[in-house]
């Protein structure tokens, strides 16, 4: 049809003729070229979409590139449901036919998404008209309103290539708490290399069991998604798989959780085949329970002759696959952690006393460790940078030396699905002599990040070892007077990783703790600080 027309007179009538002779709602989903991409067929109230997830949005819009064109057949107006599919699926129009007592077109009406709501709405209406007299050409109105959009927000070509998120936290909690923990969610974002649009933080009294927000909240931040360019929302709060589902099914964007964001970073980061087999058992078992969406046009006979029905649907196929490759996974994981602990004995029969380093990501454990250790593990000032154990030998000064081990940094909420991934490699604490507990001094949040720790050491059950409390990054704290007052309240001692001068107090804590346990030996000259 041409494609300057929202819809051709000869379509409108077609359209309603059909809706009058069967008694049910009609309509098409047009791309910009004027092609019929869908035909919808309803029932006498309401059509029901396809998912559009394989249509891919027109390039380099935020729109959608297509438009619904639909009848009613009691003569009402655009409904809120209409209004609502315009905004979640970014639809170009939203256009409905009315049609008189014989069934023939009498006036077309149409809606159009706003990057600015008005009066509280996100859309306007165009005035109705004639399908036979139409006097807005349709490439020109679609190509203005991605003009509107764009001017919002550019496209920047740092962000080509990326994920454009909007990160959302829905809490009951204080508000000063939940935007402690939505800038957290900004930094492991920004460690996926993410590129973080927006953040949302909202406050009720009851969180909504299906929406988790409320919808029309969801639909201020679809329309900032539009405007923004966004391909991606993050929650800070799990999502169980039916609301992800109610909210996948009302929208064209992704849709992930911060267990979510946690599992990618650690996929892009294990470089073992240890950590990378953990991963994706984690994965593997975050996605089983949420393998929820059946289609049955995928319906098919795997039973060979004999088979009765359909057979197994793809779903089924899925989740049968899941729950093999897990089993797998397991038995893999079982002979790695045999290996695992054979070193284990053998290094304790040697006598060497093993120093753990544990603490909260990013407070500085691999920094620490290649200083104290001449080591060279990878550091950088991002969430989750290493995940891999990494093991050194320390000398002290007074010819005594230890294993020093760095172990994944640890987060509050820790993922179930991760905790019981790396609990393996978690036990390696359980050899440890002293554990030494790495303090971001500068971080506001400290007091948390502490309790956090502490939890998860308390789940291992190796709070009860020794310990050493280590405040890092003394050279960034504005206050010089900062670090020696919490020192003297968490019996702590002060550091500066980058800055071995300051090593001293800190090394004499450790060789005390270690002679205290009766685990230390005579050096063998090998590695450490002299």
């Amino acid at each position: 049809m041409p494609p300057d027309d929202i819809v051709s007179p000869e379509l409108a009538r077609e359209l309603c003729a059909f809706s009058f002779a069967t008694g049910r709602q009609a309509g098409v989903l047009i791309s910009r070229v004027g092609q019929v991409e869908f035909v919808l067929v309803g029932d006498h109230r309401s059509l029901m979409i396809p998912p559009l997830g394989q249509y891919r949005a027109a390039a380099g819009g935020r729109l959608k590139g297509l438009r619904l064109v639909h009848t009613h057949l009691a003569g009402e107006d655009l409904s809120e449901d209409d209004l609502m599919d315009l905004l979640f699926l970014r639809l170009d129009l939203m256009s409905m036919v009315k049609m008189d007592e014989s069934g023939l077109p009498t006036r077309l009406y149409t809606a159009h998404l706003i990057p600015q709501a008005v009066e509280g709405r996100n859309w306007v209406f165009l005035p109705p008209e004639a399908p036979s007299r139409q006097s807005h050409p349709c490439r020109e109105l679609i190509a203005a309103l991605e003009d509107e959009f764009a001017r919002y927000r550019p496209a920047r070509e740092v962000d080509r290539g990326k994920d454009r998120a909007i990160l959302l936290s829905v809490t009951t909690a204080q508000r000063s708490k939940a935007q402690e923990s939505m800038d957290e969610l900004v930094e492991l974002a920004r460690s996926d290399e993410v590129v973080v649009l927006d953040t949302v933080v909202q406050r009720r009294d009851r969180i909504n069991p299906k929406w988790i927000m409320g919808k029309g909240k969801l639909g201020e931040i679809m329309l900032s998604a539009l405007r923004l360019n966004a391909n991606l929302l993050i929650f800070d709060q799990e999502l169980n798989p039916s609301q992800i589902r109610s909210i996948t099914d009302h929208t064209e964007l992704r849709v992930i959780d911060r267990t979510q964001l946690i599992l990618d970073i650690f996929a892009r980061r294990a470089l073992s085949r240890e950590g990378k087999l953990q991963i994706e058992m984690a994965q593997l078992k975050y996605m089983l329970p949420r393998l929820t969406t059946r289609d049955d046009a995928l319906s098919r006979l795997t039973g060979g002759i004999g088979g009765r029905g359909p057979g197994e649907t793809k779903l089924e196929i899925d989740r049968r696959r899941v729950r093999e490759r897990i089993h797998r996974l397991e038995k893999v994981l079982g002979e790695i952690e045999k290996d695992r602990n054979r070193r284990r004995d053998r290094r304790g029969r040697t006598g060497i006393p093993v120093i753990s380093i544990v603490g909260y990501t990013n407070a500085g454990k691999s920094t620490l460790l290649n200083s104290l250790t001449k080591s060279r593990v990878l550091t950088e000032d991002r969430l989750f940078a290493t995940l891999d154990p990494k093991s050194a030998r320390l000398r002290f000064p007074r010819d005594t030396e230890a294993l020093v081990t760095d172990t994944v940094g640890f987060i509050r909420n820790l993922p179930p699905e991760l905790f019981s991934a790396f609990r393996a490699t978690l036990d390696e604490l359980q050899d440890a002599h002293v554990l030494l507990h790495v303090i971001d001094a500068g971080d506001p949040d400290f007091e948390e990040r502490i309790r956090a720790v502490e939890s998860i050491l308390e789940e291992l059950g190796v709070a009860g070892k020794p310990r050493i409390r280590v405040l890092n990054k003394e050279d960034l704290v504005p206050d010089k007077d900062r670090p020696r007052t919490l020192c003297r309240r968490l019996d702590a001692v002060s550091v500066s990783a980058l800055d071995e001068r300051t090593f001293q107090p800190l090394l004499q804590k450790m060789e005390a703790a270690v002679r205290r346990t009766g685990a230390g030996r005579a050096a063998g000259g090998r590695g450490g600080l002299p």
